[in-house]
């Protein structure tokens, strides 16, 4: 079997996608705009130990593979002919494959790449969602590097989802010098604020705070203390500076600690924005209990995250992309399955949104910048982690495109007695 044909027969044979590898043996497309170059053995060797997305991941990562055009488009392009009903590789395939590479380098298996996680290693500290693991697991997508998530994520270090007007959300404008990525993170945050209908004097309480975007806001466009919790050190330190520099102190904190060591009681209002993702299903009851508890009488709890578009789907795969390199334990709920854990926390539930189509946008801009400043950026996490990153926020346009993922605000009251503070028929 020709190398190239190894990798056409991976992502399927009617995908557009032109295949060519070191051995001078190509198949495919051969007029297609994208391509897969195989540049080593060793890429060949990746496939024949794991025959489908994982292997093509990890020879991507590793460099021995080589993306020829634009990454989204190759993705499209794969989701469209490969993986919407899944290519079966057979036994036959996969012995052709492991021919090709040869039985000693098939028994020599190739280690992954370092940027995956592995059992033994971080997955190997304390149980699921204990917090010395979810510390672990913060710390490995979190602390990669200020410098780095500045190229990525633009001034305003937002690391969720922003919301778009019209004209800022046109794609022709997508990576434009024109702010229009620092303006949609603005009406995010703003956003979140009318909901929570924030007050000079309240106490916010925002969990999962990242670099304090949120408690910066609320802090300098409403007048609220604001305390923001991370389990980042290096978010924490980021935005504890940005807050000096902003002449905030007397208004805005960020503490780096777990959310679970807040004290109960003392907060007008919460904002989770992105952090609902880390908790996982089983947690969600304590979780949103939790954050009922540190509500007063009358307080109100809004969480922003990702969300899967139906509550029956099939649990997601655990060993897949997202997992293995950027989110670890990571899981997402169906919208109901978050509103319900809320409303059994003794949340009443006031109003829900889902802003799918502006992840997709958020995400478009994120890759612009990482291209924009790739050579700055690889300089600064290495090769393997920008093209994770370019990997990751590509393979995310096309799913928020596409219904895979959703992302829902839902904004939840803590009644006082039966009285619940909110306008008969709030505009935000």
């Amino acid at each position: 079997m020709r190398l190239a044909e190894i990798f056409e027969r991976v992502v399927g044979p009617d995908a557009p996608i032109r295949f060519t590898a070191y051995d001078g043996s190509s198949a495919g497309d051969p007029n297609s705009d994208v391509g897969l170059n195989v540049r080593t053995p060793v890429a060949v060797n990746y496939l024949a130990q794991s025959p489908n997305a994982v292997g093509l991941t990890r020879a991507y990562v590793s460099g021995h593979l080589e993306i020829e055009g634009d990454m989204y488009t190759l993705l499209r392009h794969m989701a469209d002919f490969a993986f919407a009903e899944g290519v079966n590789v057979t036994a036959r395939d996969a012995f052709e494959i492991v021919r090709s590479v040869g039985w000693v380098k098939f028994v020599n298996r190739v280690a992954p790449p370092p940027q995956e996680v592995r059992r033994g290693t971080l997955l190997g500290r304390g149980l699921r969602h204990s917090k010395e693991r979810d510390a672990e697991v913060i710390h490995h997508h979190y602390d990669v590097s200020n410098e780095f998530y500045e190229m990525v994520l633009g001034p305003s270090m937002t690391y969720t989802c922003a919301v778009f007007d019209d004209q800022d959300g046109s794609l022709d404008r997508v990576g434009a010098f024109d702010g229009a990525l620092e303006s949609a993170q603005f009406r995010k945050y703003d956003l979140v604020a009318r909901k929570l209908g924030l007050e000079e004097g309240m106490r916010l309480l925002d969990v999962g705070c990242g670099w304090g975007g949120m408690v910066r806001h609320a802090a300098r466009e409403y007048g609220v203390k604001a305390v923001g919790v991370t389990l980042s050190k290096e978010q924490a330190e980021w935005g504890a500076k940005r807050i000096a520099q902003e002449g905030l102190t007397d208004l805005a904190e960020i503490r780096h600690m777990d959310y679970r060591d807040v004290p109960d009681g003392s907060f007008d209002r919460i904002s989770s924005i992105g952090l609902t993702e880390h908790i996982g299903s089983k947690n969600l009851d304590a979780y949103f209990s939790s954050l009922h508890d540190k509500l007063v009488p009358g307080g109100r709890l809004l969480n922003h995250c990702i969300t899967r578009p139906r509550n029956n789907l099939k649990p997601m795969n655990t060993k897949g992309f997202i997992n293995r390199y950027v989110f670890p334990d990571g899981e997402l709920e169906g919208p109901a399955q978050i509103q319900t854990a809320m409303n059994d926390a003794g949340f009443e539930i006031r109003h829900q949104e889902n802003l799918r189509e502006h992840y997709a946008l958020t995400l478009r801009h994120w890759g612009a910048n990482l291209e924009r400043n790739w050579e700055e950026a690889v300089a600064e996490v290495g090769e393997g982690t920008a093209r994770v990153w370019l990997l990751y926020m590509a393979g995310s346009v096309l799913g928020f495109e596409r219904d895979v993922v959703q992302l829902h605000q839902i904004l939840g009251v803590k009644l006082d007695g039966t009285d619940s503070h909110m306008p008969l028929r709030p505009v935000f």
